[in-house]
């Protein structure tokens, strides 16, 4: 199985298991989190620190945290990269790599501008990478079922409306310590780096209904 997966989604697979080593490594490690989390007040004045958009990504802040972000990208992520491969063959897994790469980095922006002079603020997680994977997914399948809160059952077309709605609420409105600007930029990074690099898939959403 292990194989398998190696072989069939070699860049999913790599995510995936650096994600939860890493996250698991810091958790015994908390000292580490200062280096790896985003720091926006930081990144902001000093550009060499960009790093942190892609360290921030690896690292999670508790097991729960992990394991809702790692489930979503494990039903997600690795049926993406093998349509990338299905539709453009071994160019797809490099497709899927800055898909996710490009989504870490985008979804971050946002956050690093808007907190750019609040010196107690930082981020982590994978969130912003994990919503364009599940949102460049929905454009293949947006009739598939999904759940809020894995609970409540509907279309993945209505579910991501519905999603992006909360994200843009929520960022003005929440105060629960989620960046939700990284889920919102995040879904809208899936979204356009997909019609970008298969423009034909805007056809193929709109066929489905």
């Amino acid at each position: 199985m292990i194989q398998y997966y190696l072989t069939a989604t070699p860049v999913a697979s790599i995510i995936f298991a650096l994600t939860i080593g890493l996250s698991i490594y810091v958790f015994s490690k908390p000292e580490l989190y200062g280096k790896w989390m985003l720091h926006p007040y930081t990144v902001y004045r000093d550009k060499s620190r960009w790093y942190l958009m892609l360290t921030s990504g690896l690292i999670h802040k508790d097991w729960m945290h992990l394991i809702f972000n790692m489930i979503t990208f494990y039903y997600f992520g690795f049926g993406l990269e093998q349509i990338f491969v299905e539709i453009s063959g071994p160019m797809g897994h490099l497709l899927f790599a800055l898909l996710y790469i490009v989504s870490l980095i985008l979804s971050d922006i946002p956050t690093v501008i808007q907190q750019k002079n609040n010196y107690h603020y930082h981020s982590l997680g994978a969130s912003g990478a994990i919503s364009a994977v599940l949102f460049s997914y929905i454009l293949f399948n947006p009739k598939m079922m999904l759940g809020i809160f894995m609970i409540i059952p509907m279309p993945a077309y209505i579910f991501a409306f519905v999603y992006l709605a909360y994200c843009i609420w929520a960022s003005k409105n929440s105060n629960d310590g989620i960046n939700h600007d990284a889920h919102l930029f995040g879904a809208l990074t899936g979204l356009v780096f997909t019609i970008i690099a298969h423009p034909w898939v805007i056809k193929h959403f709109i066929g489905q209904f």
